[in-house]
């Protein structure tokens, strides 16, 4: 049986409550809830809320988004895959985050859960329903228990599932979150999937709420363990820096920042993702041996952290 949009919305919005109290318990200052309701007259209606932390002292930047919207014609980016589906009305819905850290030394993260609707145009037709999500690991500075700590908590929320998913949603995630023009990762990875109702859209809830009620405990442990390091000038410029990479990706590459302006979202909400500061130097190169040139050599390149 389809699970029902009511019980998926509450899901969503549930989730969002859960994660915001679990990191707002790692700062100083809450997040702000702002909601919104797409005005009549726009391509998308719906509602979310999108609530967001700015100058905390654990979280630079960061936010936690609910959406519910539908519109009547699903956009480029989510047909890509399916062209049958293209000109079909929408139901989307989903919690989405990123959180920019302000200590160089604890990592960028995001995590996406989220459910389409594509619906039948007529009744020789039927709704079409998938999941999609996944959550990935951006660090500045690379740690090994931290990679490895992140990965093995994606791999336990797939493993009753399948002993399938961990392996086949990690090469996915190392595929997607990758910046072709320069033939580098974004970061370590996690876990990544789309168009996904296996074997059935019961069974594919389930494992996309595994995979949300599992961030915090798969980031949480890291912001604790580093946020209170030392760090310096020359750090925080280089996480400026890597910060650059994340705007490049999510620009240029990230399907829910396509899907959210080709659908006429709300862009105060896609561009949430977006760090405080970025920075890019020409043809900049860390120093060998330096912990900076051992993210480029060490971390980036895809490896099997259950096997380190």
């Amino acid at each position: 049986m389809k699970p029902n949009l009511t019980k998926l919305a509450a899901y969503f919005s549930d989730l969002q409550n859960r994660i915001i109290d679990g990191l707002e318990r790692l700062d100083t200052i809450p997040f702000k809830r702002d909601a919104w309701t797409k005005e009549a007259d726009s391509p998308l209606q719906g509602s979310g809320v999108t609530a967001i932390i700015e100058g905390g002292s654990t979280f630079e930047r960061g936010g936690v988004a609910f959406s519910q919207v539908s519109g009547k014609a699903l956009p480029p980016s989510a047909t890509a895959h399916r062209p049958e589906l293209a000109g079909r009305g929408f139901s989307a819905m989903g919690v989405s985050l990123v959180m920019h850290p302000r200590n160089p030394f604890v990592p960028i993260v995001h995590m996406n859960v989220r459910c389409f609707v594509a619906l039948a145009r007529d009744d020789s037709e039927e709704d079409v329903m998938w999941f999609g999500g996944g959550m990935d690991l951006t660090p500045c500075y690379g740690f090994i228990d931290d990679c490895v700590h992140f990965h093995q908590t994606c791999s336990d929320a797939l493993a009753p599932f399948g002993d399938d998913l961990y392996p086949r949603f990690k090469a996915w995630c190392d595929e997607y979150f990758y910046l072709k023009h320069r033939g580098e990762a974004r970061g370590v990875g996690g876990i990544f999937f789309d168009d996904f109702a296996e074997p059935d859209v019961a069974s594919a809830f389930a494992t996309m709420k595994s995979v949300g009620d599992a961030f915090l405990a798969a980031y949480v442990p890291l912001v604790e363990k580093h946020r209170d390091d030392a760090y310096d000038d020359a750090h925080k410029n280089w996480q400026n820096y890597r910060r650059g990479r994340y705007v490049e990706f999510n620009l240029v590459f990230d399907r829910g920042t396509h899907f959210g302006l080709q659908s006429g979202g709300r862009t105060e909400s896609i561009l949430m993702s977006m760090p405080p500061v970025a920075n890019w130097a020409y043809q900049y190169t860390p120093a060998a041996d330096s912990d900076e040139m051992r993210l480029l050599t060490d971390f980036l390149p895809t490896r099997n952290w259950l096997a380190t």
